[in-house]
């Protein structure tokens, strides 16, 4: 990062342009982040306790130091920097310890240690509450504006379709979808809802509906909140990592995502609701953190809740507590302590009880395509199941691989400057196709409920359309039939959907709005299954004396279950683009209500995520992630490669010598000219150039708006002014400039290795501690230095990629 100039980092700028809607509490900068130098900036461990003492002129060793009084910025982050997770915890311990000692105190001490640790769990209730309610919101409002775009309820224009026909006196069960309550657009224009004329008129309003939502999702996000757009996971996974990312969890990206939210899952694209939900949440948990001190002014503690908001996120997703839990563990935390597990567990439970008493569908479920199956599987099924996962992995690596050269394509052309037209060409070619076809035409959530669902005598769906040949069954078990007209009729037009599905998903995938990837992840593989499970029950009935069936599917029973192999194909699709596995098994055993169907699950997930990885490392979280150059350390990757911190440290054999700072002999002027001569973020500090010594580090952030404070704050601090890093100062004769002591602001024990340490035990320490740079020494002398974004450039050099796709340290 490249901050020009002392005069650009004002103490004045730190101090005025701080927002609560900043992920990061902290004051602004008016500093320039652009990468206009190729050296990566270094960042510092400081101290919590600065400390200032007033002394004047007159003073007996004329030594002045600033920092006894908190100065608001010291100590604190620069935006698309990461965070020092030991300095951090360490403070929270010498927070935590030093309420414990005065509880002791007084009774007034103690109900302060107690609402302290209360207010961990107060704040999981609220993060619930809030979550649960902004879902049933999201859920309600997308329903009904989904269909809108057919027509329209006279008896009431907030009810939707189904709501509408539930309120109406003159409908059967078998019609139960027409009532004369809901009108089509045809209806309200032309009186009438057949013939040709209609046809049109009702394809024009769905196309235009359509168009104007999406015209209003992509028009809000890009003028109020340009961090609203996208999934939002692979920012979120980011950010729980350690990077600083202002205003991407802040209050106007919740409001405008969630509004913008409802209005593109309504348009039509091929995205899903549920990964955004997770965005909202955290921005809910963000926002939330603001009323509580030990959150807001400590960022490992408020990545910790911000965990526990993930976690509620899927929860309301997909109604699964336990599978967002096992989300947030697997896929996104960095950092998840047992005490966040607990946490997070309460925060999803909230949020899921939220949400059932808001009932969005009017079915007591939690999510629209809540499903159980009856009919026991055998254990040649397993045969088909792991086919499904094999199309899974292949659909997972083929996905990422094209999504990303899409979107790489967008941000490196004329493409990415037109995001408005962008998605609105995708919405008028995904409408124009989908119309035509039901399964198209249908919400992608209504698509996989028809999917799911296990036939029963008195469905009307294409797709349980057989021919009813049976004299008995069991109760409420029927028998495999043979497909009747409707289903063959409905296997084509799933076909065509599913080549649909497979392809605008690609492009649709990252345009500038709110978009998920679950839901259409999850599309392709149910339409997938339930293909090949129809395939099987056909092939079950007309061949039952095969001997692959004759042992356990015998003529008149119900052998094969099509929605089974339509939930396992949409776990193993999404299984292959994420590369989830144990919370992927438990969401969709959840979305059952039934543990009958583990093993199935589990054999599609695994086989999903073996064939995936085996042409493609990375989940398309991952892929995103290194796309947009975030620095992001994958803890569940091995470094193998026998290199040595010399090997990466800075600077190299023939570059200029490392910048650093003595601790007694430096004047303020030298200081503010190495600040405005340089770059980087942070100066180690030597006893002297000669010996280079190491004494400690300190941060170019803390520099500024320490010495501009001294300069406002005592009269005799002038250019000549000598800065000392030292406990005790040597006497200054009289009649000159007050000197500076601004040793509180140096981190004294900052971490270094030798440079013959192999690189593998850097990279460990960077993961496990969380560290941003750690300096490199031999035989005590300093020699170097190695930040995370060396680390990153390193790693994707050793595996041939770009190392300078890593924008950010």
């Amino acid at each position: 990062m490249d901050n020009r100039g002392f005069q650009q980092g004002s103490f004045n700028s730190f101090q005025s342009s701080s927002s609560d809607e900043d992920l990061m509490d902290i004051p602004g900068t008016a500093m320039d982040f652009s990468m206009r130098d190729d050296v990566p900036p270094l960042d510092g461990e400081i101290e919590e306790d600065k400390s200032y003492n007033g002394g004047g002129i007159g003073s007996s060793n004329r030594m002045m130091d600033f920092l006894e009084e908190p100065i608001p910025g010291v100590g604190t982050y620069d935006d698309f920097n990461t965070i020092d997770w030991v300095r951090e915890k360490s403070r929270d311990r010498d927070r935590h310890r030093e309420i414990t000692n005065k509880s002791k105190e007084s009774t007034w001490a103690l109900i302060h240690s107690v609402s302290d640790a209360f207010s961990g769990w107060l704040l999981m209730l609220l993060i619930g509450l809030l979550s649960g309610s902004l879902a049933g919101l999201i859920d309600i409002s997308a329903h009904w504006m989904t269909d809108l775009k057919e027509g329209i309820c006279t008896g009431g224009i907030w009810f939707n379709h189904e709501h509408c026909c539930w309120n109406s006196q003159h409908v059967t069960f078998e019609d139960r979808d027409k009532c004369p309550e809901w009108n089509s657009w045809s209806q309200l224009i032309i009186s009438t809802n057949e013939g040709a004329f209609a046809y049109i008129v009702n394809y024009f309003t769905y196309v235009l509906w359509a168009l104007l939502f999406a015209f209003l999702a992509v028009s809000l996000v890009k003028v109020f909140a340009p961090y609203a757009c996208g999934s939002g996971i692979p920012e979120i996974k980011t950010i729980l990592s350690g990077f600083i990312i202002r205003g991407y969890l802040g209050k106007w990206t919740l409001i405008i995502k969630t509004i913008t939210l409802v209005l593109a899952v309504s348009s039509g694209l091929s995205l899903g609701k549920e990964g955004p939900l997770v965005h909202v949440a955290c921005c809910c948990g963000n926002i939330l953190c603001h009323c509580f001190n030990k959150y807001r002014k400590n960022e490992a503690k408020r990545r910790e809740v911000l965990s526990a908001a993930a976690a509620a996120g899927v929860s309301v997703a997909f109604g699964a507590p336990i599978g967002g839990v096992l989300f947030s563990l697997e896929e996104v935390s960095y950092y998840f302590p047992l005490k966040t597990l607990w946490r997070s567990f309460f925060a999803a439970l909230v949020a899921a009880f939220t949400l059932r008493s808001i009932n969005p569908f009017g079915n007591s479920r939690l999510v629209l395509f809540y499903v159980e199956f009856h009919t026991p599987w055998h254990l040649f099924e397993l045969v088909p199941f792991i086919l499904l996962g094999i199309f899974g992995g292949l659909w997972g690596a083929l996905f990422i691989r094209t999504n990303i050269a899409w979107c790489r394509k967008r941000k490196t052309t004329q493409l990415g400057k037109y995001p408005v037209i962008e998605v609105l060409v995708m919405t008028a070619i995904t409408a124009i196709l989908a119309f035509p076809n039901e399964y198209t035409r249908m919400s992608t959530s209504e698509l996989i409920s028809e999917l799911f669902n296990d036939c029963g005598l008195l469905d009307s769906s294409k797709l349980c359309d057989y021919e009813n040949r049976f004299n008995t069954s069991k109760a409420g078990e029927l028998p495999d039939r043979p497909a009747g007209v409707g289903v063959y009729s409905a296997m084509w037009q799933l076909a065509l959907t599913l080549i649909l599905k497979i392809v605008i998903t690609i492009f649709t995938f990252g345009m500038k709005i709110p978009s998920g990837l679950f839901i259409p992840s999850m599309a392709v593989g149910a339409i997938a299954g339930r293909l090949l499970g129809v395939g099987m029950e056909q092939l079950a009935y007309y061949h039952h004396d095969w001997a692959i069936f004759n042992s356990w599917c015998s003529q008149g029973a119900d052998c094969i279950t099509p929605g089974l192999y339509a939930m396992v194909g949409a776990a193993a699709c999404l299984g292959g683009v994420t590369r989830m596995t144990v919370s992927l098994v438990v969401i969709m055993f959840e979305l059952t209500g039934g543990l009958e169907y583990i093993v199935p699950l589990m054999a599609a997930a695994m086989t999903s995520k073996w064939v995936a990885d085996a042409l493609g490392r990375e989940g398309i979280y991952d892929a995103h992630i290194r796309l947009n150059g975030y620095p992001f350390l994958e803890a569940k990757e091995e470094f193998a490669h026998k290199t040595l911190a010399m090997d990466v440290m800075k600077p190299r054999r023939n570059d200029p010598l490392l910048t650093v700072l003595t601790q007694d002999s430096m004047t303020v002027e030298d200081v503010e000219t190495i600040i405005s001569e340089t770059t980087y973020s942070g100066f180690p500090v030597v006893v002297s150039r000669e010996s280079q010594r190491l004494v400690g580090f300190v941060l170019r952030r803390d520099l500024i708006i320490s010495i501009e404070n001294a300069r406002k704050k005592q009269d005799g601090v002038v250019s000549t002014s000598v800065i000392y890093f030292t406990e005790h100062s040597p006497p200054v004769p009289p009649y000159t400039p007050p000197t500076l002591k601004l040793r509180n602001i140096l981190d004294l024990s900052p971490f270094t290795v030798t440079d013959l340490t192999p690189m593998e035990i850097v990279v460990d320490i960077f993961r496990k501690l969380g560290l941003r740079q750690c300096l490199v020494t031999h035989n005590g002398r300093l020699l170097g230095i190695i930040t995370k974004k060396d680390v990153l450039k390193h790693i994707a050099q050793m595996a041939n990629q770009d190392p300078d796709s890593i924008l950010f340290n």
